[in-house]
């Protein structure tokens, strides 16, 4: 992660320094755009230890799976109620970082700075054996998560 991170769009962090940046900066956000299936089914970031909730936004809603028109006016939204302004950090995490950095970029595109994709996402990339939550991402790297 660069010194300057804030002041423009420096690439993805890895799992592990969201949840340092997240742990370290009281207004970081951390916004899970998969979808209601996967946050129902898959599992979603617990992030009670450091007194904070994930946002859960859809990106893409399901099962059409087309982008959510309203994402980025919802978002706003939610993170205006919750203290966090454009300058702040905002981390991204779905799957596996696409639907995630789209996200980060629409944010970006809106005038929020601190967007920041979570490349790995939160299962990361297939294993040889076509598994994820094994190579990378939020699982992998041992972070706190739970299921409903």
């Amino acid at each position: 992660m660069s010194s300057g991170w804030l002041n423009d769009y420096a690439g993805d962090v890895s799992a592990q320094e969201a949840y340092e940046l997240l742990s370290q900066q009281p207004k970081a956000q951390l916004v899970d755009v998969r979808t209601r299936a996967e946050w129902s089914f898959v599992g979603v970031p617990d992030l009670s230890a450091l007194g904070k909730e994930p946002v859960l936004a859809e990106w893409q809603r399901y099962p059409s799976m087309e982008v959510a028109t309203d994402f980025v006016s919802q978002l706003e939204r939610e993170l205006e109620r919750r203290g966090v302004g454009q300058d702040q950090p905002v981390l991204f995490l779905c799957r596996s970082g696409a639907r995630s950095l789209a996200a980060a970029q629409a944010m970006l595109a809106a005038g929020w700075k601190g967007a920041r994709n979570i490349a790995a996402g939160f299962e990361g990339p297939m294993d040889a054996s076509r598994h994820r939550g094994i190579v990378e991402g939020w699982k992998a790297s041992g972070l706190p998560w739970i299921q409903s």
